[in-house]
């Protein structure tokens, strides 16, 4: 018999499926038109295309971020599980094509005397060899698409996940690095107050052993000293353990040759990032459109839930040749072909279609819910970096005067201490005051580096190591210093 003149491939494209999803549609953003001051749009949205390497000025801190990117284990689970997703969603769209698979078979079986034409039993023997295609489904209703369309959607939405964690490292191994810079600071602190200290003990065990002071004010400076002594301990401790800390987003120990570092107090930073955004900025943001991904995914697989109601037509076709002799197997008349159409209609499921279809609309509404709070979240992150950023530059200005006026109050009370005017409790508590005051400094500058780094990374930058053209003349080279 002649074989089917439709081919098999063909077969996926003679109906045209249709869908059962509903239209999507964007869920309006739960915030206010705008965070922050009022900002020119393209200026916002240009920090997105700003480089790391143009932002940070610092050339140990750019190779620490280039380290990382290439060697963290989080960022390399991220970029697998792209993979991962991307393999799904072949597995899935395949779906909606026919399978061909090429078949060939021997049988040899007894058949019974009482079963046999001939009366008597006979051994028959037939070797098949062909083409078949199992259990096609024709997509009537749409449902193999609508999951294949969930299957590309979550995709989407993991490879959006790579991005917010290519994001989230870049602005994590800048925070770490900075922290590491200011216990580096607060060393170098304990260490020049350690050896202030030390030589007012020093002159005040002469001065006692002169007759010209007393055994308190000696006593008062060794406990000085004693204390110097433990907080440079801890200021070493912290700096060890914030090293360690960045070992582990950079992937690997830090390398011998890297850049000499800078100190904290000189580190350039792009300081023209704008006061506010619109609020459509930041749908931007690679967690947002993760999910949203997200939420187009389980608006597919409502589609697929109601599909299932409705008859499912699938196909099962083959063609080859098939002989009782190996010899005789392509050989004229020994052509052969089958072609198997079936159409199931639910009838009694007990309730699960319409179950599952509530399934589906209950996800629907739970994605629609983390939508809406990742953007709540987004602006949250955002206006609070904004808000701190002023408050900021205040607060370290005035921390500045403070200092100096720490420093002169503790110079004049060595010197009244010198003439024998006051106490040493005052040169104590003078030291004491200025020590504090300048922990705060270094504090108050790494809150506002720190500030510029969450603002960069809210605002979506990171992802790029090198600016877009556009961007980069549209943000001015200016550089923070937290001096």
């Amino acid at each position: 018999m002649r074989s089917p003149r439709l081919p098999l491939a063909a077969l996926a494209l003679a109906v045209s499926a249709c869908s059962l999803a509903p239209r999507y549609q964007r869920p309006a953003a739960p915030v206010p038109p705008a965070v922050g001051a009022e900002g020119a749009p393209g200026a916002a949205a240009a920090v997105e295309d700003l480089g790391w390497r143009d932002v940070f000025g610092d050339e140990r801190l750019k190779a620490l971020v280039a380290l990382a990117l290439q060697n963290n284990r989080d960022l390399r689970v991220a970029a697998l599980n792209v993979e991962l997703a991307r393999a799904q969603y072949r597995i899935q769209r395949a779906e909606q094509l026919p399978a061909v698979n090429g078949t060939a078979s021997g049988t040899r079986q007894r058949v019974p005397a009482d079963l046999s034409t001939s009366g008597r039993a006979v051994t028959v023997t037939s070797y098949t060899v062909g083409l078949g295609a199992t259990a096609f489904e024709l997509d009537l209703f749409g449902r193999v698409r609508s999951l294949s369309t969930a299957a590309l959607e979550q995709y989407l939405a993991t490879d959006e996940a790579r991005r917010s964690a290519h994001l989230a490292l870049v602005a994590e191994v800048a925070t770490q690095y900075l922290v590491e810079r200011a216990l580096d600071d607060q060393v170098a602190l304990a260490r020049r107050t350690l050896e202030a200290v030390e030589a007012s003990y020093a002159l005040n065990k002469r001065t006692y052993e002169g007759g010209r002071t007393s055994e308190l004010d000696v006593r008062i400076a060794e406990t000085q000293v004693l204390s110097a002594r433990i907080n440079l301990s801890n200021a070493l401790e912290q700096r060890a353990q914030a090293e360690h800390a960045l070992v582990l987003l950079v992937g690997q120990p830090l390398p011998a040759d890297l850049p000499p570092p800078m100190p904290l107090d000189a580190q350039p930073f792009l300081a023209d990032l704008p006061p506010g955004v619109p609020s459509d900025v930041l749908l931007r943001r690679p967690d947002i459109l993760a999910a949203e991904h997200a939420l187009r995914g389980a608006n597919a697989v409502i589609g697929a839930a109601r599909a299932a109601f409705f008859p499912s037509i699938t196909l099962t076709a083959f063609a080859g040749s098939s002989s009782a002799d190996l010899s005789g197997l392509f050989g004229s008349g020994a052509g052969m072909w089958s072609f198997t159409p079936r159409i199931d209609v639910p009838i009694f499921r007990g309730g699960e279609l319409r179950a599952s279809l509530d399934v589906a609309n209950v996800r629907k509404s739970i994605q629609i819910a983390q939508y809406e709070r990742a953007i709540q979240g987004a602006f949250r992150e955002v206006a609070d970096a904004l808000v701190a950023r002023s408050a900021l530059e205040e607060q370290l200005v005035s921390q500045r005067a403070r200092v100096d006026a720490e420093q002169r109050r503790y110079e004049l009370s060595d010197l009244r201490y010198r003439k024998g005017v006051d106490s040493y409790l005052g040169v104590l508590q003078a030291q004491r005051d200025l020590f504090a005051a300048q922990q705060l400094l270094i504090q108050s500058r790494l809150a506002r580096l720190t500030n510029l780094v969450d603002l960069y990374r809210a605002l979506g930058g990171g992802w790029r190591e090198r600016s877009e053209p556009a961007a980069a003349q549209a943000s001015a080279p200016a550089a923070a210093q937290g001096s």
